[in-house]
């Protein structure tokens, strides 16, 4: 593993710090224990690993076991992803392994993500957080494998940097919504300034994310999951104050209402926002809306479907020349 992982990183920046950075960071202090047996199993259903997906994953497991660099690899990721755990923003890396790993390299992050499951879970309990709170959030593991299955027809986790947020504890699953402990960036805090607030770059925010696979983006539903989240985070982080919510997303695209009607559920999820930059200061990303609403971003947009409202927004928009941009808005808690 390791060999294929070296001959990539000779052409890959990202990957070769990466691979460094772990063989720079000296012996682990965090052990690398993987469930077994019928706990594996019981493991893999609680993080909702798709049940197509149960038996290849054991299967591997020893194969991670068995070889000296697979164990190494192992070893040091989970001692960087749980090396300041629940601290905002201290996120290690967590690059997509090469095509040439097979499941092995598609699936790794799984068994990285179950040998830090122990930490995480101790963490929770020291912080009193809910324990369906806490199985929703970790669950999203498997509703991440379930997108990389509609994207790419196999098993793996397409992301493995995103769901390192909720196995160190940075972010929660509170009803429709997800909420990360974050920062606010450059532009986001001078916005937030700029309005009034005694709040600037770097001081502390709730980063807002949209979950595929959870049900219709309603106002009900977004209400309850923001009062949510005004009840939980003071009580479980006492001593960090959110006083601003922001998100970062194609979804605060302001051309989404030139398609779409103003009853429309991603219409008014963008209401609530306050815009924090002037639209289409950034370059454009076509991707990520594809990716999103088709589950491929490669797909070919002369051939995008056009089943429903979104769909037909999404690719007529590009069909006729026009571009997507991310969106940046925030609101006050």
């Amino acid at each position: 593993m390791l060999d294929v992982l070296r001959a990539a990183a000779e052409s890959d920046e990202g990957l070769a710090a990466w691979l460094k950075e772990l063989a720079d960071a000296g012996e682990p202090r965090a052990a690398a224990v993987l469930p077994e047996g019928e706990e594996l199993t019981e493991v893999l259903f609680d993080l909702a690993v798709p049940h197509e997906d149960v038996n290849e994953i054991v299967a591997l497991r020893a194969h991670v076991l068995g070889h000296d660099d697979t164990r190494w690899l192992l070893q040091r990721c989970v001692d960087a992803l749980v090396r300041d755990l629940g601290e905002p923003g201290a996120q290690p890396r967590m690059p997509v392994l090469p095509e040439e790993l097979g499941e092995l390299g598609s699936c790794f992050y799984v068994f990285v993500f179950l040998a830090a499951l122990p930490y995480v879970r101790a963490y929770h309990r020291r912080r009193g957080i809910p324990e369906g709170v806490a199985r929703r959030t970790l669950a999203d593991l498997g509703r991440h494998m379930a997108v990389h299955r509609r994207g790419h027809g196999g098993r793996g986790v397409p992301v493995p940097s995103w769901n390192a947020l909720h196995f160190r504890g940075e972010l929660y699953q509170l009803g429709r919504l997800q909420f990360q402990r974050a920062r606010l960036g450059a532009r986001m805090g001078e916005a937030v300034a700029r309005a009034g607030l005694d709040l600037g770059p770097g001081d502390l925010c709730l980063s807002v994310h949209i979950p595929d696979f959870h049900g219709p983006l309603s106002p009900e539903a977004c209400d309850r999951s923001v009062a949510l989240a005004r009840e939980f985070f003071p009580r479980h982080f006492p001593q960090e104050r959110y006083e601003v919510a922001v998100c970062h997303s194609w979804l605060l695209d302001p051309q989404l209402k030139r398609y779409l009607p103003a009853e429309a559920n991603i219409v008014r999820f963008q209401d609530r926002f306050r815009h924090a930059t002037t639209y289409g200061d950034e370059e454009p990303d076509d991707t990520v809306p594809i990716g999103f609403v088709f589950g491929d971003r490669d797909l070919p947009v002369a051939g995008l479907p056009r089943r429903t409202r979104l769909e037909r927004a999404v690719g007529d928009h590009l069909r006729a020349g026009g571009h997507w941009y991310g969106g940046h808005g925030w609101f006050r808690l």
